[in-house]
């Protein structure tokens, strides 16, 4: 037993050794990042490489545990946006609640593209009816560049290039980009872009013709 246990000892240590490497490697700003977040700050770090703060909520949970899905929620947060882009994302916090519904265009229930059609239609601007066709109304911005007003685009799984769902960008500032949806487990609500869900399923984002 002693033998035994003279040889495991050395692979424990170094185990350890090399963990407690990987956490210094791991360290900036004061705090533990993920790998993908120690990537993107050496790229350069824009917007998105920033931790979210907000309460995390695990939702879709089964029995076997499988489905779930973590997202970032806020407390809703004064915007920047101006004019006619004010009234729209006024408009779409006034459904903040109303459940998810697909195909749905009223309170009853709404899916995500039918919160934004109402949102603008609300503030006198004709949009059109499916996340694809909003995903090309409008000229590309870089995430860098996110404004009250943008449309936020996203694929059904990480890493996907096929659109699925869109959201509103409420907030920009220096705690990050928040956006309103209609989410499909939760009804319409706000979240923050900056979560690992939806930093993994964002495809593009859009400046709407105004």
């Amino acid at each position: 037993m002693g033998r035994v246990t003279t040889k495991i000892l050395p692979v424990l240590l170094a185990l350890v050794f090399l963990a407690g490497c990987q956490r210094k490697l791991n360290y900036r700003d004061g705090q533990y990042r993920s790998a993908r977040e120690m990537v993107r700050l050496k790229k350069g770090g824009s917007r998105l490489s920033a931790r979210p703060s907000g309460k995390t909520k695990t939702v879709g949970v089964t029995p076997s545990g499988s489905k779930t899905k973590t997202v970032t929620r806020r407390a809703p947060r004064m915007g920047s946006a101006t004019g006619t882009l004010a009234s729209v994302v006024d408009a779409a916090r006034s459904y903040q609640g109303v459940p998810y519904l697909y195909g749905g265009t009223t309170r009853l229930g709404l899916d995500c593209s039918g919160l934004l059609q109402l949102s603008f239609g609300e503030a006198g601007v004709n949009i059109p009816r499916s996340s694809n066709e909003q995903a090309v109304w409008g000229e590309g911005v870089k995430t860098t560049d996110l404004r009250p007003g943008d449309l936020v685009f996203f694929g059904a799984s990480p890493g996907s290039r096929a659109i699925t769902h869109v959201g509103l960008v409420t907030v920009v500032d220096d705690e990050g980009v928040d956006f309103i949806h209609a989410s499909t487990s939760l009804g319409v609500v706000e979240n923050s872009l900056e979560s690992d869900y939806y930093l993994s399923r964002f495809i593009r984002a859009v400046r709407p013709r105004l």
